[in-house]
């Protein structure tokens, strides 16, 4: 990159100057004049992480799991326009990026991912959704890349669709804690964890659903809506993903593979606010290390649409600037380019929001 503000990217293209961008060409044009002058008093790009997006195949084949298999979430997907946002990977996504005034979308396919419970299935389900990624980073270049996503209930097969993924262009990958009752610690998948530390791909731990048991127990009785808002976005999901991370840091994994860089949403799924408690966790286990120093080395935190300065001023407490990243939580969230440059206003000096809005997300994915 020379000049700051373009993301490389195969093949290359040359995105069209800003100055002469006709009112027919906005898709294949970055973003309107001056909405960076006019929403933020200091220049620069904003690269948003964690962007959902969904393809037929696997919308389709979530919905026909049944019983325990089922993710009960997918509800979630039909609320308003949701759907029709997933979907999206042209104009309408570019619009939406144009008018945040966020340049580069980091795609990411939406929970559950291909988690079904067929490996042949979740194989074929992984590399469609691969293939389809890649070509949308190909046909917008300087707005999109995309992470791989792993077909986990197998995992040989998701170590080598992680290499043909990278190979192909996508960058980082997006998991989940838990594939079936089988957690991301267990060393079945320390082969996976090799592949990601060796081609150096970020590892996003995303929530999902937890078991039927834990929701019947812990988050039923208070009617369907309530249920389902406890066990998913309210509280449910984010533990999932934080108890799976101090998972693969009690169990030893993260020295294992001690290069290994995962990403956790939320301003951390919650483990942010419970490190110090944790460390008691790492005592326990006899690690060298404790929760906070993996935190602090191996962990990068993301915003998710969450634009709380409150959330930011902790982060920056616990752990350091060069370790956040920017992200709206695309479609899910939906933060307005005024609501984004307020946020940015929160952060204590220039190179602190200049690292949040795109370079730390730079260093991580290997973006130039």
């Amino acid at each position: 990159m020379t000049d700051g503000r373009r993301v490389a990217g195969p093949p290359r293209a040359s995105r069209p100057s800003r100055t002469a961008c006709p009112p027919d060409a906005r898709a294949a044009c970055g973003r309107p004049r001056g909405l960076r002058r006019t929403v933020r008093s200091v220049d620069e790009t904003l690269i948003g992480i964690e962007e959902h997006w969904t393809s037929e195949p696997v919308d389709r084949a979530l919905r026909a799991l049944s019983g325990d298999a089922a993710d009960v979430s997918l509800v979630l997907n039909d609320h308003g326009d949701v759907a029709r946002r997933l979907a999206d990977l042209g104009e309408l996504r570019l619009e939406a990026m144009d008018r945040q005034g966020v340049d580069v979308q980091v795609l990411s396919l939406a929970p559950p991912g291909a988690q079904v419970p067929s490996a042949a299935d979740a194989v074929a389900l992984s590399r469609d959704a691969n293939d389809r990624a890649a070509d949308a980073v190909r046909a917008h270049p300087d707005r999109f890349r995309a992470m791989a996503t792993l077909p986990l209930v197998d995992p040989a097969a998701a170590a080598a669709e992680l290499e043909r993924a990278v190979a192909s262009g996508l960058t980082g990958v997006m998991v989940y804690g838990r594939v079936g009752d089988v957690m991301l610690d267990d060393p079945r998948y320390d082969d996976l964890w090799a592949v990601a530390e060796r081609l150096r791909q970020p590892v996003f731990i995303h929530p999902q659903v937890p078991p039927r048991a834990v929701r019947d127990a812990v988050y039923g009785g208070l009617g369907e809506p309530v249920d389902l808002a406890l066990a998913t976005f309210g509280w449910g999901w984010h533990l999932e993903a934080g108890t799976a991370a101090l998972r693969l840091m009690a169990s030893g994994a993260l020295d294992r593979h001690p290069d290994l860089q995962l990403v956790l949403g939320h301003w951390g799924e919650l483990l942010l606010f419970w490190h110090g408690r944790a460390d008691g966790v790492a005592r326990m286990a006899g690690l060298d290390r404790t929760v906070t120093e993996y935190l602090r080395q191996n962990v990068w935190i993301t915003a998710s649409g969450m634009l709380d300065p409150a959330l930011l001023h902790h982060a920056l407490a616990v752990t350091s600037a060069d370790r956040l990243l920017f992200s709206t939580d695309h479609p899910f969230q939906d933060p307005s380019a005024t609501e984004i440059a307020a946020f940015l206003d929160a952060f204590p000096d220039d190179d602190s929001r200049r690292a949040f809005a795109s370079g730390n997300a730079r260093r991580l994915f290997g973006l130039s």
